[in-house]
């Protein structure tokens, strides 16, 4: 049978909100014995591993000859010194999923992501995007994006740590034509979720950034003089993750900007692909930071692209205006 679009929708709303109950409980009981390091010295915590596994699972489930492109694999886990976070991970996938798993099971889950992506129907992954600050029990989002022939239709953050509506805990759906929803992080089907919208501020001075916490993920002293370049004056609003996208996307800031801090650096599709739709349903518009559309023709990178520009969509072409400026050889 064919899925319709409504159910890929339910089965990634359950599959996020399945893998942002594995995270709380990580963090509320073995956060800091459970993190190891990547090769490029980034973290990445049983949570991110319980998380890829539980969302692959689900989706495996339900499509399972959809491809998926997640960020984590399990051949770390798999070695005899990591057996102590294995477990745990393993422990954490049972909880959500069923006593009766293997190790061998939800180490596959993982690997389920391991797809090269680029043609055809696939779904892109980040387990938890913002490790960071998930481990400073700030923002972090948990992502989950449908790309069929290089095109966005499906997007779904989930961010436990996001106040909206008076509660902590949001999920942002967004259907290619369909708007961008805002529901509750812990409903189970009860709320038909809230329509949002990005800002309507039609002034660039106005405004106000949303960045990085992280200094290494988008220069900052640049953002500052491009932030003047604007005449804002706000001061800028720093998170971690996909959580900016979700910001942006209702109201509560204008601008994500994430400059480039290297020539040859290229973006992640799993960092990006779920957080633009949320953006661009919102009514807002993302780019590169020379303003073109960004490309999900490469594989697991944004090949052709460099930075990335979100905003209310109002306030575009002057903030890409903006950047390149202060980017142009002086």
């Amino acid at each position: 049978m064919t899925p319709t679009r409504a159910s890929e929708r339910e089965v990634a709303i359950r599959a996020v909100r399945a893998a942002a109950t594995a995270c709380r409980s990580v963090q509320k009981g073995y956060l800091a014995k459970g993190t190891l390091e990547k090769k490029d010295k980034s973290p990445v915590t049983v949570a991110d591993f319980a998380s890829q596994a539980i969302i692959c699972a689900s989706l495996e489930v339900a499509l399972p000859d959809d491809p998926i492109v997640g960020e984590e694999d399990a051949d770390t886990l798999r070695l005899d010194e990591q057996e102590t976070i294995r477990n745990a991970v393993v422990q954490h996938v049972r909880t959500v999923i069923g006593d009766d798993l293997s190790d061998d099971q939800v180490l596959g889950w993982i690997d389920r992501g391991g797809s090269t992506g680029a043609e055809g129907r696939y779904w892109t992954l980040d387990p938890i995007d913002g490790t960071k600050g998930f481990l400073r029990m700030e923002q972090y989002a948990i992502a989950l994006a449908l790309i069929e022939d290089n095109q966005v239709i499906l997007g779904v953050l989930g961010c436990p740590n996001l106040m909206s509506n008076d509660s902590i805990g949001s999920l942002f759906v967004a259907e290619r034509g369909q708007g961008t929803l805002l529901l509750p992080l812990t409903d189970e089907g009860t709320s038909p979720g809230k329509r949002i919208r990005v800002s309507q501020i039609v002034s660039p001075a106005d405004a106000r950034f949303c960045e990085s916490v992280e200094s290494g993920h988008s220069n900052q002293n640049t953002a500052q003089k491009i932030a003047r370049r604007l005449g804002i004056t706000a001061e800028s609003l720093r998170m971690d993750s996909q959580c900016k996208y979700a910001t942006v996307a209702q109201g509560s800031a204008q601008i994500y900007l994430r400059v480039p801090t290297s020539a040859v650096y290229r973006e992640k599709i799993w960092d990006h692909a779920a957080g633009m739709l949320v953006v661009e349903e919102a009514g807002g518009k993302v780019t590169d930071v020379i303003g073109r559309p960004l490309d999900f023709t490469h594989g697991r990178q944004l090949e052709k692209n460099s930075g990335i520009v979100a905003t209310n969509g109002l306030i575009h072409n002057s903030v890409v205006d903006a950047v390149r400026q202060e980017l142009a050889p002086k």
